[in-house]
């Protein structure tokens, strides 16, 4: 208990300095328009909130990151937040990111690395989910079950497919990897196969190819306690409506924390608009 207390104060030590960094001035440190994004979070049911959420803006572009922690007491938070700093410490030294991709594959395996010496003996880790963004194109990383979303013309369009049990067996089979009722029988079983700080940690997730941004899509990042809370539709018509993206953050935090489920899982959700010039792009 002692040296999960130690923990969590050095974890808020390392939280300040990362809010006392995005405070530098402009030229050090670009601020992220706060009118283009927005983030909520709820605990559902559990006792500890065990997401991280963080958003930064330099002159590469827009970084978005969301750790989703796994693990029993403050196991969970402190994975999900060593994984969230590393994406982050990786990125904020980039004036031009050229190649999205190797940037999600070295910081992803260094925040495996981190959440493995830093939980040592005890189980737990984190799923994860990047998104980057310049005026022209997304990429995104992932690894575990985070939904990453495009809200484009009046539809909320899935970008990334989740790295669990059901997920991979429907890859198998269409790969003829796998019977047809072992798929059946492994699509019941809703589990993660990969995440950070996982003995035998895979492949991460990254997008392939890039989207082509437009003016007006909406990028939406979500942990279980929204999607598992919330159907598609649900989520499709909030984010439709009216209200500024704060507003729009927190009907959905809302909507989740009304819903019945006996085990509800922390939920968070980030929202932002890429900030895409005046011409016209394809998807």
């Amino acid at each position: 208990m002692m040296m999960l207390g130690i923990i969590g104060v050095a974890l808020a030590v390392l939280l300040c300095m990362r809010l006392w960094l995005f405070d530098l001035p402009a030229k050090e440190q670009k601020e992220t328009n706060s009118n283009l994004w927005a983030s909520g979070q709820t605990t559902g049911n559990k006792e500890i909130q065990a997401d991280c959420v963080q958003v930064c803006q330099n002159s590469a572009g827009i970084m978005a990151v969301l750790a989703d922690g796994i693990g029993r007491e403050n196991t969970g938070k402190v994975a999900a937040q060593v994984a969230a700093d590393t994406v982050m410490d990786a990125f904020q030294p980039y004036q031009v990111l050229n190649n999205p991709e190797y940037l999600f594959r070295t910081a992803f395996l260094e925040a495996h690395s981190r959440v493995q010496r830093t939980i040592g003996e005890r189980r737990g880790g984190a799923s994860m989910g990047a998104v980057f963004t310049n005026e022209r194109q997304l990429f995104y990383g992932l690894a575990g079950n985070i939904r990453i979303a495009l809200l484009r013309n009046g539809e909320l369009i899935p970008l990334s497919k989740g790295q669990t049990i059901p997920v991979l067996a429907k890859e198998a089979y269409q790969s003829g990897r796998l019977p047809r009722q072992e798929t059946i029988w492994s699509m019941e079983e809703n589990r993660i196969w990969n995440y950070l700080g996982k003995d035998g940690f895979h492949e991460i997730e990254v997008t392939n190819p890039p989207v082509f941004l437009k003016k007006q899509d909406l990028v939406m990042l979500a942990s279980q306690g929204i999607y598992e809370e919330l159907s598609w539709v649900e989520i499709e018509d909030i984010l439709l409506g009216s209200g500024t993206l704060p507003e729009k953050a927190e009907q959905l935090i809302r909507s989740a924390e009304k819903k019945d489920s006996q085990e509800k899982e922390n939920g968070s959700v980030i929202l932002f608009m890429p900030e895409v010039p005046d011409e016209k792009n394809q998807f």
